[in-house]
């Protein structure tokens, strides 16, 4: 074989390997789940605008689960397998390539409910991953069952997948949706029985908050529409300026609470890293149904919505509510202070009562600075501890 065909023996990486931090392949697999993210956006924005709020946001979470555990899987896999030949990278690209179909598929999904196109995106790039974990598997050693009960399971659950279309569109599908995300959810769980691959904790958490990094900067991008929509009309704009500020205050508010505590300390376990993993879902989902509210408000403000300014309101502090909460349980908690267990959560459920003052997003932005300065006063316990120890 000549030298540039040959392949890389992926064994399991060290999850203490010093200077650990996401390669640029990785950055790259992320840039294009940046035009899925988009799309599910835009497309709940325009159900929720329109007053189809129930129907939006089930079609949202449908979709959100296929970005959000494609991306998951192959994250969790790069931490303890990844390597750099040309197979890898191929396969990365068979992997990615499933994300743009599944975006293109985005729009039919909300419109009709139809997941035809979003299966066969998602079914791509699952198959891509069974590949990675089939070749892992010869170099994995002790962990050979693991990598191999991984493979068979995302494979049978893949087949269910494409039987799902068979499915008509409504309760009955509904209900298959449900059954096939309890089995993609359960094959991680019944995999690592067999053996915890060895994630690193430092990686993991990086590459979760690069994630991050990538849905706020959704709602920076609905900042700058408010300012934009403002310069088209002089009758709305001191509330649009105004809610491009509180936006973008809000947002920076977020980055700060997410970025707070030392999030490898959260997965020390397989029950910490599966809770960790599986609540991000709803972290992830909520950043990005945060930038979709905000271009509800603008609606509102414009006159383009079939919502009422308090409904309106709603599409911001749920969301909002639901990203602090979730932080807050899978990795504030245990490296907090009573002072900065009370107040974040309370912050987060009073939060909810935005939308009953006149202003929009007002008191959700003075709520989320007062947390952050309680965050500057309470620094985490762990880095508490080492600047103590630092000092003596």
């Amino acid at each position: 074989m000549p030298p540039q065909l040959h392949l890389s023996s992926m064994r399991p990486r060290d999850p203490a390997e010093p200077g650990r931090s996401a390669s640029p392949l990785e950055l790259f697999f992320d840039l294009v789940f940046v035009v899925a993210v988009a799309i599910a956006a835009v497309q709940l924005h325009h159900e929720l605008t329109e007053g189809h709020v129930a129907d939006g946001l089930l079609s949202y979470a449908m979709v959100f689960f296929a970005i959000w555990w494609a991306w998951m899987n192959f994250t969790w896999f790069a931490t303890s397998f990844s390597t750099d030949d040309w197979l890898y990278r191929v396969l990365t690209f068979v992997q990615m390539a499933g994300v743009l179909v599944l975006a293109a598929g985005i729009e039919p999904a909300f419109a009709d409910r139809d997941l035809t196109l979003v299966v066969a995106g998602y079914v791509i790039m699952r198959l891509a991953m069974v590949a990675q974990w089939l070749r892992a598997s010869r170099g994995a050693g002790t962990m050979r069952r693991t990598t191999q009960i991984y493979a068979a399971g995302i494979a049978v659950v893949q087949v269910l997948w494409l039987l799902y279309l068979l499915l008509p569109h409504n309760v009955v599908g509904i209900i298959g949706w449900c059954v096939l995300v309890v089995a993609e959810l359960a094959v991680p769980v019944i995999a690592e029985r067999r053996g915890n691959t060895p994630w690193h904790p430092h990686h993991i958490t990086e590459r979760y908050g690069l994630f991050t990094l990538i849905l706020l900067g959704e709602s920076l991008l609905a900042s700058a529409n408010a300012i934009i929509e403002a310069l088209h009309g002089e009758e709305e704009l001191a509330p649009l300026i105004s809610l491009a500020i509180l936006t973008f205050i809000v947002t920076a508010s977020l980055f700060w609470i997410y970025f707070w505590p030392q999030h490898h300390r959260a997965i020390g376990s397989l029950s910490q890293s599966i809770r960790y993993g599986y609540v991000h879902y709803f972290v992830f989902a909520a950043a990005g149904a945060f930038s979709a509210g905000i271009e509800v408000e603008i609606d509102v403000l414009t006159h383009h919505s079939e919502l009422t300014e308090t409904q309106a309101s709603f599409t911001v502090t749920v969301p909002i509510a639901i990203f602090i909460l979730g932080i807050w349980w899978i990795a504030m908690r245990a490296n907090a202070d009573r002072v900065v267990n009370t107040v974040v959560p309370v912050g987060a459920l009073l939060v909810l009562f935005d939308p009953f003052i006149p202003v929009p997003v007002t008191l959700t932005a003075v709520l989320l600075i007062a947390i952050v300065v309680v965050l500057v006063l309470h620094p985490p316990v762990g880095k508490r501890d080492s600047e103590r120890a630092e000092q003596h």
